[in-house]
């Protein structure tokens, strides 16, 4: 069964994770000579469901066909901010401030997403037994 409200739910918790490593890398690299933070453009669940929609995912009947272009699992481009808060002497533009600000921000909103997928989960399951 697939339920584009689950689907959506899980590409959200994919972009959540993928920052959160990317946070941390900068994070780690805090001290690092040259090192530029990077982080996820910004999840636009309209943009992703407009490429969602867009995709095709074709089916091959021959063993010389080419099935299309596959859908990536990691589907959100790393960007660097053009313009860093701060930049160190060595050239370093990790913030750590900046970057546990948005570690907290991202932990914020993971546990808001698997709520609402929780409450979404109780809904159908209170659904079902009524029937």
């Amino acid at each position: 069964m697939d339920l584009t409200l689950f689907a959506a739910v899980k590409k959200r918790l994919n972009w959540l994770g993928q920052r959160q490593e990317i946070l941390a890398q900068n994070i780690s690299n805090s001290d690092t000579p040259d090192y530029k933070a990077k982080d996820l453009k910004p999840y636009e669940f309209r943009e992703l469901l407009r490429k969602e929609s867009a995709q095709l995912n074709m089916v091959t009947t021959e063993p010389g066909q080419l099935g299309g272009r596959r859908k990536r699992i990691r589907d959100f481009f790393v960007e660097e901010p053009r313009h860093p808060y701060e930049t160190s002497p060595n050239g370093n533009s990790v913030v750590l401030e900046e970057q546990m600000g948005k570690v907290s921000e991202t932990q914020t909103t993971h546990r808001l997403t698997t709520e609402l997928y929780k409450k979404h989960m109780e809904m159908l399951k209170t659904a079902s037994r009524s029937r």
